[in-house]
């Protein structure tokens, strides 16, 4: 017996095991009766305990007319009498959930004629699906319809009709299933065949915020929160930007301007930067060019500009190198040479790089890291490697 369609708000219930089984370290359980509800519809199952025995998952094993089976973090025994407790916030939530979306899929359809492809309420943020086009109008002035459906804060009840009587009774769209059907109607709003559970009155499943939109699959993806769940949202927003707004001198919702100065400044000292770091690689390209006239070059350079003196000692003719930077607690180093050199990279790197513990790759430019502690022997070694004569063309 499923009690959850007649008595949503109880979280307390007794039954009796009526089959048990496990299946490995799975273990599952048939209830006489339940209050737990089964995954379906877009809503998320219930958890809580059985007989003190952790609820992970409910499901059906035949939609609204099969056994619902309950998965165990432990076994229960067949015959055994337990007590059911469900975790009411988590089904609460649930239910606020699950109603918004019906006064939100009425408030599109009433907006512009959108009707609902998908519905996904397994997060605090739901999506819901429409095949209209997006447009901010259209999605503001559903909001506020919702929104006014919560502050008429009608009654929202339940009742079951044969699916020859669908069409007569106006259900916003055409059930998916036949046989009987469980209606849901917000009166004077909405009525649709659904097994899902809601509160009792629409003032429950406010406030309904509408937090993003996109085109998705040729129509429009929402995503809300809630109830419950929108009002800790709105509570974290407002602490985060009281929070800003105390560090740029500004109230919450003057926060725009201060913040786009800051952009606007950080975008030029960005670019200043770059001219920067592009003037010190070409002056410390030229340096090295001068310091190795043999263009054989080992040495250390600043991180923020390795790629960018490697990049254009790359471009020079005759050049063989090996730069290498301090990076925090590794050593970077990006060795290189001009097509002209007759080197073998590959044959340099298992001589000198390799052993000291290097990692990374590539063809005429290799990249990568080693232990910081290997940077001195790193220069060391290739300097050696190159006065041995051990050049491998």
């Amino acid at each position: 017996m499923r009690l959850y369609w007649e008595q949503p708000y109880a979280s307390e219930f007794e039954a009796r095991v009526v089959r048990a089984w496990s299946e490995g370290e799975k273990h599952y359980a048939v209830l006489d009766q339940t209050l737990f509800y089964p995954t379906s519809g877009g809503q998320a199952c219930d958890t809580g305990s059985l007989g003190g025995v952790a609820v992970l998952e409910v499901l059906e094993d035949a939609k609204a007319t099969g056994q619902v089976i309950h998965r165990l973090e432990g076994p229960l025994a067949e015959g055994q009498q337990v007590l059911g407790r469900l975790n009411w916030t988590r089904r609460y939530r649930h239910m606020q959930r699950h109603t918004a979306e019906h006064m939100l899929g009425q408030a599109f359809l009433r907006a512009a004629g959108w009707n609902v492809r998908a519905v996904n309420m397994s997060s605090p943020v739901c999506t819901m699906d429409f095949d209209g086009e997006p447009a901010e109008e259209t999605i503001r002035r559903a909001e506020a319809l919702a929104n006014w459906a919560v502050y008429a804060n009608t009654a929202v009840r339940t009742y079951f009709i044969d699916h020859s009587e669908a069409k007569a009774h106006g259900l916003r769209r055409p059930p998916k299933v036949s046989g009987t059907l469980r209606v849901v109607e917000i009166e004077h709003w909405d009525k649709v065949a659904c097994g899902g559970l809601h509160v009792a009155h629409t003032g429950e499943a406010g406030p309904i915020k509408i937090t993003k939109f996109e085109r998705y699959k040729g129509g429009t993806r929402i995503y809300f929160v809630a109830g419950w769940e929108a009002l800790e949202l709105f509570d974290q927003a407002h602490r985060l930007l009281s929070r800003l707004g105390e560090r740029f001198s500004a109230g919450p919702l003057e926060l725009e301007r201060p913040l786009e100065n800051m952009r606007r400044e950080w975008y030029r000292v960005r670019a200043e930067n770059a001219a920067l770091k592009d003037e010190l690689a070409e002056r410390l390209m030229r340096e090295l060019l001068a310091e190795f006239p043999g263009l054989s070059i080992a040495a250390q350079v600043p991180n923020a500009v390795l790629d960018m003196v490697g990049k254009r000692l790359a471009e020079w003719p005759g050049v063989l190198a090996l730069l290498l930077a301090q990076a925090e607690d590794q050593a970077r180093y990006v060795l290189l040479k001009h097509p002209s050199r007759p080197e073998n990279l590959e044959a340099i790197w298992e001589a000198v790089l390799r052993p000291l513990g290097a990692k990374g790759g590539g063809a005429l430019v290799k990249l990568g890291v080693l232990p910081l502690k290997a940077l001195h022997l790193a220069l060391e070694g290739f300097r050696k490697y190159l006065s041995d004569g051990s050049r491998v063309p």
